[in-house]
């Protein structure tokens, strides 16, 4: 049986290698051996992964790279070009550097992504890391990603997860905090009427986050069916629409106290059509959040939105101290993130079962882990 230190010894070895999944072009991703990660250095740890989830971000490099993988050398962190993907996963830490008292080898942690400077620019000195001009991502941005089976990472990066978060639950702390902070950015408290475009993962999320803050109603659209399906089996209670064939507005505003339409609409898709569907759907002095990517300017009816009176606001990531929130969320049941999961593949299979899965406009596929174990 090979033992931690035996591990730790061996990934520090010259010339050792692990695999990886690395992105060279559009529609190119190569599952090869690289180079481990060297010991870790000060305020440094290293982690052993266990899942690692597929991201619409991953998607959109696999479709349309590089977007957020930079073609020059990173200003902060000197990455570019060929990149370990990966950024939704947890692992178990199996050396530290000199000065960290974030986590000790054994730890079973999930990874916070974003890198940035600690202090020197105005949003950073305020605690507002997410917002950094500097922002880098781990698996798209940094030399380190999910995709592999190690990782390299700062010691803010990591964060001890309780015995009641499983391994599969660390790697779905990320994308949830994604949809914990739509919902916060959104006001949603109890009682609060909710309507969230995109069934997507971060849709689905985003509805049990709201649900977890008290939502009274629950409303989705989406043009998939069967998407639609897999929001109806994970909260009954839930109504769906499909633009398709449904006037979501108009159903919303039937189905909402006094006929004014819903309290808060979270954009979860980057598409025109969803957002002006949730400018339509919010009642007057109502939110809309936008969490989505828009991949191009969104015409919008600004006189609707002076008429209602609403407030519009974007919603980038998460600030980085969620992480302890959105672990105790989930592993106290109150936000079930597992629910999103349909399949589980091995590294090896990551490309043809699960970014082409998740392209195929079939969309039978909602939420795909990858096993490093």
């Amino acid at each position: 049986m090979t033992t931690t230190s035996e591990l730790v010894r061996d990934a520090g070895a010259a010339g050792a290698t692990m695999r990886a999944l690395r992105f060279h072009a559009a529609k190119d991703l190569r599952v090869e051996d690289v180079a481990r990660p060297e010991q870790p250095g000060p305020g440094q740890v290293l982690v052993r992964n266990r899942f690692v989830g597929i991201c619409g971000t991953d998607l959109h490099e696999y479709s349309y790279g590089p977007i957020f993988i930079p073609k020059e050398p990173h200003p902060f962190t000197g990455a570019h070009g060929t990149q370990i993907l990966g950024h939704e996963f947890g692992g178990v830490v199996e050396a530290v550097g000199a000065g960290v008292s974030a986590a000790k080898p054994g730890d079973r942690v999930s990874i916070q992504p974003l890198v940035m400077p600690r202090s020197g620019d105005y949003f950073s000195d305020r605690g507002l890391f997410h917002l950094s001009p500097d922002l880098a991502l781990v698996g798209l941005s940094w030399h380190s990603g999910g995709m592999a089976e190690w990782a390299l990472v700062n010691d803010y990066n990591v964060a001890v997860v309780p015995e009641e978060l499983t391994d599969e639950d660390a790697a779905l702390v990320e994308p949830t905090a994604v949809a914990v902070y739509a919902c916060d950015r959104g006001g949603v408290s109890a009682g609060s009427s909710v309507l969230v475009t995109g069934a997507g993962p971060i849709g689905a999320l985003t509805l049990l986050a709201a649900k977890a803050a008290g939502a009274a109603q629950l409303f989705v659209s989406d043009l998939n069916d069967t998407r639609l399906g897999f929001m109806r089996e994970m909260l009954p209670e839930v109504v769906t629409l499909n633009p398709k064939r449904d006037d979501v507005g108009a159903a919303i505003r039937s189905a909402t106290e006094g006929n004014v339409g819903c309290d808060v609409a979270i954009e979860c898709v980057g598409n025109e059509h969803a957002l002006k569907a949730c400018l339509d759907a919010v009642r007057k002095q109502g939110v809309v959040v936008q969490t989505g990517l828009h991949p191009h300017e969104n015409p919008l009816d600004w006189f609707s939105v002076t008429f209602k009176d609403v407030d519009i606001r974007g919603s980038w990531a998460y600030p980085t101290h969620y992480w302890p929130r959105v672990i105790r969320m989930i592993a106290s049941g109150l936000l079930p993130a597992s629910k999103v999961v349909t399949k589980r593949i091995r590294l090896d299979e990551a490309v043809s079962e699960g970014f082409d899965a998740l392209i195929d406009p079939a969309g039978t596929q909602l939420k795909i882990l990858i096993d490093l174990s």
